[in-house]
């Protein structure tokens, strides 16, 4: 599976959307799934992503050693190491397809300065 590193532009800005939560490898949900080189638990966050004039929210996994403390809705944080995988499968004869994103850390970052009201 190709694995794409995600260029972003300066402007790029990330808000924590929701509190991450462990990924599993089974579904029933009796074994979490691990990063395959350190072993380290690997967690799903939501991600609001912003640049330019869009936003969107994104599904990112983080292994729990690069999840920072103090994570909260609302708090601006940058991904590091970030890459796309597109997937595809098919169940039940109907095909799914998408873009699974996975990062290596999430970095706390520094707000924005607010723009002036005018």
């Amino acid at each position: 599976m190709a694995r794409i590193r995600v260029g972003l532009l300066p402007t790029a800005s990330f808000m924590v959307g929701t509190l991450p939560v462990p990924k599993y490898a089974d579904a029933e949900k009796t074994q979490f799934a691990t990063d395959r080189e350190t072993g380290a638990k690997l967690y799903t966050i939501t991600l609001f992503f912003m640049e330019e004039d869009r936003a969107e929210a994104l599904k990112i996994t983080v292994p729990e050693t690069g999840l920072p403390n103090g994570l909260k809705p609302g708090l601006p944080v940058m991904p590091a190491e970030l890459f796309a995988t597109p997937w595809a499968r098919i169940f039940n004869g109907s095909l799914s397809d998408g873009i699974a994103y996975r990062a290596s850390r999430l970095d706390l970052a520094t707000p924005a300065p607010a723009a002036d009201a005018a």
